[in-house]
């Protein structure tokens, strides 16, 4: 092993304990979730005496409401508000608490490593669909919803990567996926960007995924394989192979695996077949941010 265990001392361990078990168990209950996070973020940004003068008709500045309203989580838009495709009543409760994971990383909290992942593989059984045991999430991670992410165990997420769940992602055992990652699960039409395609997105496990590199929507990366730091994987990566580059490609069999891995230069699944259909509210009033005329010059 190349690290080594690390332990806080006793009275921040219970104080750590206590917080996360409470966070936990409101949560877990049956009171309004977005009240929960409004609470916890005003106790954690230092905010208490501040909310409690305004919670209690006392003035306060116009800067000052506009950041305690803002604790709230249905005070909030995310990007994701927009998607018109996505299950809009899963989307009101993982709002909530992805709002809740964002904000926590802008706290000093978020820098004190022994805390914050403990603080965010709770939430990650609230938010994600299915999360596995001794999974390490770092400081930065963003998600579309959440809500259509599968985690299995001993997973590790490191800074600044981006895990899309506009369709679906599912992450297998034991994988790792290093700082500043793009695992996608959605795609847009090269000539209506407007026009967009959902897929499960699949990374197996023992997969690993290097720094800054991004993966496809529909892409299967196979059991144990690599992808090479700054890659971008448009196929699938068959089990047990290294693929680097742009477009990235099987360059070598991890060694040791030779005998069971497919030869270098095999076919890549169907993407087209991970792809996830979808119907639009009949009622939907389409919004459509660039108005181009898209009909080809005559």
């Amino acid at each position: 092993m190349t690290k080594r265990h690390v332990e806080l001392p006793d009275e921040m361990e219970a104080s750590l304990a206590e917080f996360i078990a409470t966070v936990d168990e409101r949560l877990a209950g049956e009171e309004d979730t977005c009240e929960v996070v409004e609470e916890v973020l005003v106790d954690l940004h230092g905010d208490r005496p501040a909310y409690d003068r305004w919670q209690d008709g006392e003035a306060v500045s116009p800067a000052e409401r506009v950041r305690l309203q803002s604790y709230d989580p249905c005070n909030a838009t995310l990007e994701s508000e927009y998607y018109a495709e996505k299950d809009e009543e899963r989307f009101r409760e993982s709002k909530h608490l992805q709002w809740l994971w964002r904000q926590f990383d802008a706290t000093p909290m978020a820098d004190n490593v022994a805390f914050a992942l403990r603080f965010r593989r709770m939430l990650a059984d609230h938010l994600f669909d299915e999360c596995g045991d001794d999974c390490r999430f770092f400081k930065g991670i963003t998600f579309t919803y959440g809500h259509n992410i599968t985690v299995g165990d001993n997973v590790v997420v490191h800074d600044d990567v981006h895990l899309d769940d506009r369709g679906e992602l599912e992450i297998g055992d034991r994988v790792s996926i290093s700082d500043g990652a793009h695992v996608y699960s959605h795609d847009h039409d090269v000539v209506d960007q407007t026009e967009i395609s959902n897929y499960r997105t699949v990374v197996e496990d023992d997969a690993r995924i290097t720094y800054d590199s991004m993966v496809r929507a529909g892409v299967r990366v196979g059991e144990n394989a690599i992808v090479g730091a700054k890659s971008v994987v448009q196929r699938d990566v068959p089990a047990h192979h290294i693929a680097v580059g742009q477009p990235a490609q099987s360059v070598k069999i991890k060694p040791g695996w030779e005998d069971v891995a497919d030869p270098l230069d095999a076919e890549g699944g169907d993407t087209e077949a991970r792809r996830i259909e979808y119907d639009l509210p009949e009622d939907l009033e389409v919004f459509d941010e660039f108005q181009r005329d898209l009909s080809p010059p005559e």
